[in-house]
């Protein structure tokens, strides 16, 4: 056993953990973060995604020591003040998420596409979402999810930089 000084989800937590121990069984078992989920153990099916400093990692493959000094989101990480991100509540209006047992690990998946592609292409999409398997849909309202927090993400960032700043309206040195 060995204590690990990880950062999950903004905060600061020391686990005990085996030198062996996958960050899936940190998360889920030591820091109780049960919404990443426990597909195949191999690295073979998606479900257990989450973000090592912004991009897709495995947990089920992942050592939890090798994330030391990383910085680790869970899909805890999305929803803010118990509501749902654009992306969590695409999925849910567009039908993305079916039984939800691989939802989590498609959402982070998603989520770093969109943060590396604010608008992406449906190949580029699906090129990001290839590492993730769902035995339930054919993808589409997946890939139309996607799209769609894509879109409200767009809108969203132009109407918040539209009341900072309306066009025309002058800006002084500080903003500048």
């Amino acid at each position: 056993m060995r204590l690990l000084n990880l950062l999950v989800n903004g905060r600061k937590h020391a686990a005990a953990a085996r030198d062996s121990a996958t960050l899936l069984e940190v998360l889920r078992e030591t820091l109780q973060l049960t919404g990443t989920k426990q597909g195949c153990d191999g690295g073979e099916c998606g479900a257990c995604t989450v973000l090592v400093d912004g991009e897709p990692r495995l947990a089920c493959i992942t050592l939890a020591a090798s994330v030391e000094g990383h910085a680790v989101e869970s899909i805890e990480a999305l929803a803010a003040q118990g509501r749902l991100a654009a992306l969590q509540r695409a999925f849910h209006e567009k039908l993305g998420a079916q039984c939800g047992f691989c939802t989590p690990g498609m959402v982070m998946a998603a989520e770093a596409l969109l943060r590396r592609e604010p608008q992406p292409s449906e190949e580029q999409i699906r090129a990001a979402l290839a590492g993730n398997l769902c035995r339930c849909t054919g993808y589409v309202k997946i890939i139309e999810s996607v799209q769609a927090a894509a879109q409200w993400r767009g809108e969203a960032a132009r109407a918040s930089c539209e009341a900072a700043a309306p066009a025309g309206s002058a800006i002084g040195k500080e903003r500048a």
